[in-house]
């Protein structure tokens, strides 16, 4: 009984102390000069080589449409037939959090042929399936495993994105999406390096198997902040993922959508899951590594 009365009153502290507004989303003012003064480069004066991965914009919005600065041309696919058309003949499969789910939600919200089945799942874990008969289109949805903060969740809905590539077979009209970082936060690194490295080798052997098969990362965003969010899962955290997820799948035969640079440059706020004009130039960016403009 003492134990849990001191708990209780740790637990009040905490929040008194986090939450008073003294310690929290309060700037730091400099106790001295508070600016930088960069200079060149003197001569003869050695180079330092970093041995950190090249970070710079990935690209810029222009009439609010996302135009890399490197790899393939951005298609503005803006009608449902064009999206179809796009991914007919093709099994999509996405796997991760909830911003993942949502461009799930976004193509069953936009293509009107595509019709989900009513598996009984939960609407957040799925696992939730699509079809557009028709155009022999099949799209599914599962949340990753562990460690996740929301509701109860049954142990036989529980997967591993790795456990879940392992049993994809893969081939030239495959593509796999998956996007795991805003559950990791509140975790130490080498948790998320781990879960990182686990599907990294997972990767490998599907790409290993069916070398054609269209692999696609989504990376974390900058999110709203309030003082909560603030305390456990800051876009530092954020950040920090985003950059060992970079490196752990570089070399590899992946595309990345850069959604940490795609919310930065808009200007929309920050929100985990971003509003719709910024989804939308993401699926465009999704749809033009799925089908890219053929040279020539």
């Amino acid at each position: 009984m003492l134990s849990k009365f001191c708990l209780c009153v740790f637990k009040i502290l905490l929040c008194m102390l986090c939450f008073s507004g003294v310690n929290m989303k309060v700037s730091i003012p400099a106790s001295g000069p508070a600016s930088v003064t960069v200079l060149p480069r003197q001569k003869g004066q050695a180079v330092v080589n970093s041995s950190n991965m090249e970070s710079g914009p990935s690209g810029y919005y222009y009439k609010d449409e996302w135009q890399t600065l490197s790899g393939a041309k951005v298609q503005q696919l803006n009608t449902p037939s064009a999206i179809t058309q796009c991914l007919k003949g093709k099994v999509v499969h996405l796997y991760g959090d909830s911003t993942i789910r949502q461009w799930f939600e976004y193509f069953n919200g936009a293509l009107p042929d595509l019709k989900e089945f009513d598996l009984h799942s939960h609407k957040q874990n799925g696992l939730f399936m699509a079809m557009d008969i028709p155009n022999n289109i099949l799209m599914t949805f599962r949340c990753h495993g562990p460690p996740f903060r929301c509701h109860p969740v049954p142990i036989s809905e529980l997967r591993y994105i790795a456990n879940e590539l392992d049993n994809v077979i893969g081939g030239t009209n495959t593509v796999v999406i998956f996007g795991i970082w805003a559950h990791f936060g509140s975790y130490p690194m080498e948790v998320y390096i781990r879960r990182l490295q686990s599907i990294r080798r997972a990767v490998i052997r599907l790409l290993n198997r069916s070398p054609g098969t269209v692999v696609i990362i989504r990376t974390a965003n900058p999110k709203a902040l309030p003082s909560r969010v603030s305390l456990v899962n800051s876009d530092w955290y954020s950040l920090q993922n985003d950059k060992v997820l970079r490196a752990i799948f570089k070399g590899l035969n992946v595309h990345l959508v850069d959604a940490w640079e795609m919310v930065l440059a808009h200007h929309l706020p920050h929100n985990l899951h971003p509003q719709p004009p910024i989804i939308k130039n993401m699926i465009n960016v999704l749809l033009s590594y799925i089908c890219p403009i053929k040279s020539g």
